[in-house]
């Protein structure tokens, strides 16, 4: 299948051009970046959202800042390494983000001639490598669902996401390739909603017919028996299989099993933190309360203040099936190893 709609993050050799999908899906707008602060500040504002594509960026702002810094100082290391930081802060959750510096980093360390070339490589191979893999989970995840009649998917695990195709979406995308008659689901996903503003546009651009609920009605799509699986991307992912994504997944997964529902999370094998053993550190992103209160309320004497999550945590035993590029864990908390299986 041909994916008609526009990318996340266009590198043009001298700059990075991010969409703003903030925007979306009313316009479609790109803005231009030339040195690592600046796409730190893109991450970070929600320009580009979506673990794959936030560590994809992270990697360019790198090849910015060496490419900015390399002929203008004998002190150009320290100045990357100060930009390298700043691209740290921009998102804590995503570990993507820090597997991609890391990347970059050890390129950095090796390299001693042509820096520039090596590091513009090193994120350019990223950026390829991610849509190889979400292509071969596409197909692992499309194997799973044989027969099924419908699925539900949250936030947005599309091309808006990731480097190109998707995860969670991407699964979607090659079950409807493979001529699987599937009735696709999409919860809005406050509150930057986008399940409603990207989800359902990326599906449209595609040819492919969804249907949007409301986040509360979840439930009761479940209960009527029109899905068999939810498909969900994730941020992090613990050795054991414990996944933070986008909040409101646990209360989805919660309710799959109630229901009968499997659930399914997809993501590269570069969101597995193998330093954890189970997610109870994830750390997990809180943003600014003005994000969710209407614009009365946000004033300094209010009585009403907001708590604003955007991320939670699904343990591993609520969870189906774990698709990664390099294989399928199924019922990831009954296995010893787990989704150490899959380690190399």
């Amino acid at each position: 299948m041909t994916n008609l709609i526009a990318q996340a993050l266009i590198w043009t050799g001298t700059s990075l051009n991010v969409l703003d999908q903030r925007q979306l899906p009313e316009t479609t707008h790109y803005d231009t970046y030339t040195d690592a602060a600046g796409v730190a500040q893109a991450i970070k504002s929600m320009r580009v959202r979506g673990a794959p594509a936030i560590g994809i960026a992270a990697a360019y702002g790198v090849a910015l800042s060496v490419k900015q810094h390399y002929s203008q100082s004998e002190n150009w290391r320290n100045a990357v390494s100060v930009d390298i930081e700043t691209l740290a802060q921009s998102r804590p959750t995503a570990v993507n983000l820090f597997w991609a510096l890391d990347k970059m980093k050890a390129v950095l360390a090796q390299t001693h001639e042509n820096v520039v070339d090596a590091i513009t490589d090193c994120a350019l191979t990223i950026h390829a490598d991610d849509l190889a893999a979400n292509q071969k989970m596409g197909d692992l995840g499309a194997a799973l669902l044989v027969g099924t009649k419908g699925v539900m998917t949250h936030c947005n695990t599309g091309s808006l996401a990731t480097g190109g195709y998707g995860t969670a979406l991407g699964v979607i995308r090659s079950a409807v390739a493979q001529n699987q008659d599937l009735n696709v689901f999409a919860g809005e996903t406050r509150p930057w909603l986008q399940g409603a503003r990207l989800t359902v546009w990326e599906l449209a651009q595609d040819g492919i017919s969804s249907m949007l609920i409301a986040d509360s009605a979840a439930a009761w799509l479940m209960k009527s028996g029109v899905i068999d699986w939810i498909i969900v991307g994730a941020d992090r992912i613990a050795a054991n299989g414990d996944t933070a994504n986008k909040i409101g997944t646990y209360s989805l997964a919660t309710l799959a099993k109630q229901h009968g529902v499997k659930f399914m999370v997809v993501a590269p094998i570069s969101t597995v933190d193998w330093m954890l053993e189970n997610g109870e550190n994830i750390e997990i992103e809180c943003r600014e309360p003005r994000e969710l209160l209407p614009t009365c309320y946000d004033t300094p004497d209010s009585l009403v203040s907001a708590w604003n999550p955007v991320f939670d945590v699904t343990p591993a035993a609520l969870i189906s099936a774990i698709v990664t590029e390099k294989g399928v864990v199924l019922n990831p908390s009954e296995h010893a190893d787990g989704i150490r299986s899959l380690q190399s």
